[in-house]
């Protein structure tokens, strides 16, 4: 069986450029109330600066209210990299949240 943070990688690739998903989303899809384990299982992601390319597109996920939460570079390049995707931020909250919300 794959590890845990293996098959939270694998779920958060699923996101669509333009979308975003929840810690918790990705926690009750893989039947777990371990929201905070998604988090350092995201945080082991890499990112390329060259590129500017996640390997798993782990900027898309963000707290259940809309609010961006942590990201291992920084949240300034988070935001960047959700803007890029269409993903409009606003005092630290997603615009149109429920709009922008993928589900599994």
């Amino acid at each position: 069986m794959a590890s845990f943070s293996s098959r939270v990688l694998a779920l958060c690739a699923r996101v669509p450029s333009g979308r975003v998903t929840t810690y918790g989303a990705i926690a009750s899809a893989l039947k777990s109330k371990a929201f905070r384990a998604v988090g350092q299982a995201l945080n082991s992601n890499t990112y390329d600066f060259v590129s500017g390319d996640c390997t798993v597109p782990c900027h898309r996920v963000v707290c259940s209210d809309g609010s961006l939460g942590g990201f291992a570079y920084g949240v300034k390049r988070k935001i960047a990299l959700l803007e890029k995707e269409g993903v409009h931020v606003r005092n630290g909250k997603v615009v149109d949240f429920h709009k922008k919300l993928y589900r599994f």
